[in-house]
């Protein structure tokens, strides 16, 4: 909105065009660069991304990438009759066997993912296509199922980092790869011996408010759960516990950050499953609602809370790409929910942006 007494025949062009070119679509910035070499140098800054990224984070810029062992396909996404769009064919830019990818976790755009049959790791734009391999020679940037947990942040810096916790035959280490300085460093983490266990269930990284939060959920009916927290600009890490949810079936917690606030959907059960809402407000939880009983073929631990759609509903997509509808008589919201864990692995929920693998 301009000052009073302003027009638009005072503003400098670059002002304007700035204004303008911050709020077209991802996919055509890049073929703005090709306009000339000022546009290109201003398409091209940190500045330009940060601000474009921010104007991006809406609803009709989600889009769902499915991979089978043929195909990777993206389709956006029709909330009134909460089904997929016409999807079109992506050509994966690095090289990979059999689509044998893993999608680990997302943040703006960003993709962590990792190729099975080499266990790298790498970061990866489907937007733009670009991508960054994050493996090293002294056996950073290598990723085992079911024994690593992966994590994706933005620092105060504006930095994007990728947290890797790894458990390897009772030892547990820690590392973060700086998009920055492309490297990756140790850093100290004390935890429970317990949860070094391969019994013990570690979750992808929810950011959220400059904190990542990972699940920690015993293997069984009854088993230990906890949430463990990693301060991105303190490096240091906390637990907490998780909401009191009864233990009498399998407990899985599903986070999800809703404009800037931490959710959890707690799911107990055994075939037919309970699910309550929670919110965390300092170190504790508040329960937000409770679902009616969640027949086993729309939700079970084979299904996932993908996102949530404006109109009151949250979408539960299944490991087959299955997309099931649950009515929620609530205040809408919007949120942009990180895959994470197995869910993950063929498919992800991801925003369209600029945001570069690497510097």
């Amino acid at each position: 909105m301009l000052k009073e007494g302003i027009t638009m025949a005072d503003l400098p062009v670059h002002t304007i065009v700035f204004e303008i070119l911050m709020r077209v679509p991802a996919k055509d910035v890049g073929r703005y660069k090709s306009v000339c070499k000022q546009w290109y140098a201003l398409l091209s800054t940190q500045d330009f991304v940060r601000i474009h990224c921010s104007h991006s984070l809406v609803s009709s810029n989600q889009r769902v990438l499915l991979i089978d062992d043929l195909t990777c396909s993206v389709h956006p996404i029709i909330f009134q009759s909460n089904d997929y769009g016409p999807s079109s064919i992506v050509t994966f830019p690095f090289h990979h066997h059999n689509n044998d990818v893993s999608i680990l976790s997302h943040l703006n755009g960003l993709l962590c993912v990792c190729l099975n049959h080499t266990y790298e790791l790498l970061l990866w734009n489907p937007t733009t296509t670009a991508f960054k391999h994050l493996s090293t020679p002294d056996s950073h940037g290598f990723y085992i199922n079911n024994l690593d947990a992966i994590g994706l942040y933005v620092d105060a810096d504006d930095d994007y980092k990728v947290l890797h916790i790894k458990r390897r035959s009772g030892v547990l280490g820690v590392y973060v790869y700086s998009r920055e300085v492309d490297s990756w460093r140790n850093i100290p983490f004390i935890t429970r011996q317990e949860y070094l266990s391969p019994h013990f269930n570690w979750s992808a990284g929810t950011f959220c408010g400059g904190t990542l939060y990972f699940t920690v959920c015993e293997c069984w009916v009854g088993g230990t759960n906890v949430v463990i927290c990693f301060d991105v600009n303190s490096e240091q890490f906390k637990e907490i516990s998780f909401p009191p949810v009864p233990s009498t079936g399998m407990v899985q917690g599903v986070l999800v950050n809703v404009k800037n606030e931490l959710h959890m959907f707690a799911s107990t059960g055994m075939f037919e499953m309970t699910i309550d809402l929670w919110t965390l407000q300092g170190d504790y939880w508040i329960k937000v609602l409770s679902c009616p009983l969640i027949p086993p073929i729309s939700l079970s631990l084979w299904c996932d809370i993908t996102h949530y759609v404006t109109n009151g509903n949250w979408f539960v997509m299944t490991k087959l790409g299955k997309f099931f509808t649950i009515e929620m008589d609530m205040k809408p919201f919007e949120c942009f929910y990180p895959v994470t864990w197995f869910r993950g692995f063929k498919g992800a929920v991801f925003v369209e942006t600029i945001v570069s693998p690497s510097i």
